[in-house]
């Protein structure tokens, strides 16, 4: 029988190996970076409307590019035998990056199809709030790589939430207003949609954080 030092029976290492692969943030921050131009072309063109057309063609681009990093993301998750977090996490947060970007680009062409003549007041103040959000996940990510900060991290899911919030009070004013100064009922259509794929957008903001969050509790 091999003998043991008892005065290490009992002792848990005070050195958690976490496995290391980089590649699954890079993609993280490509597909955030990815979004935050298309949310900021989308600002844009509420302000420069004539410019629909051509930031159409750009957001559905990089629409294309978003559903590219998430493949890349998929098939290494498959490929890869230890990951950095867990799988559902990882798995969540580039789905819902990319179910942002589709939003946007949802948005946009809804208003080219329906041949919006010009965007509301309201839907500028639900695109900033989408942009704030968007940020924020931008910067969690950044985070995300050394879990040293998870204060900081969980600051930016605070701030996420508190925006989808703002994102929700904006949608009932939005419809609310909609509801008693819109004569066509087939604008009210267009708009409600409109107004809703945005918030939808936020929502997904907020899931993101929620996944991080979960990150950052299972590494605590």
């Amino acid at each position: 029988m091999l003998a043991h030092d008892s005065s290490e029976l009992g002792k848990e290492s005070p050195v958690r190996f976490i496995p290391r692969e980089e590649k699954f943030f890079d993609l993280f921050d490509s597909a955030a970076r990815c979004l935050a131009e298309a949310v900021g072309i989308f600002r844009d063109t509420l302000d420069r409307y004539e410019r629909l057309d051509l930031a159409t063609i750009r957001i559905k681009e990089l629409e294309h590019e978003g559903d590219k990093i998430t493949h890349d993301t998929m098939d290494k998750l498959n490929k890869t035998f230890i990951t950095p977090i867990d799988r559902e996490d990882i798995h969540d947060i580039i789905s819902r990056l990319d179910d942002v970007l589709d939003y946007v680009d949802a948005t946009i062409h809804r208003m080219l199809l329906y041949k919006v003549s010009a965007p509301t007041k309201f839907l500028k103040d639900q695109t900033d709030v989408l942009g704030l959000a968007v940020r924020e996940v931008g910067a969690a990510l950044q985070d995300l790589r050394n879990l040293k900060n998870p204060t900081e991290i969980l600051h930016h899911c605070i701030e996420i939430n508190r925006l989808e919030n703002e994102g929700d009070v904006l949608l009932r004013q939005a419809v609310a207003s909609l509801f008693q100064n819109a004569k066509d009922p087939i604008e009210v259509i267009k708009w409600k949609e409109i107004y809703e794929n945005v918030e939808t957008a936020i929502d997904r903001c907020e899931d993101i954080a929620n996944a991080i969050e979960s990150v950052v509790v299972k590494n605590a």
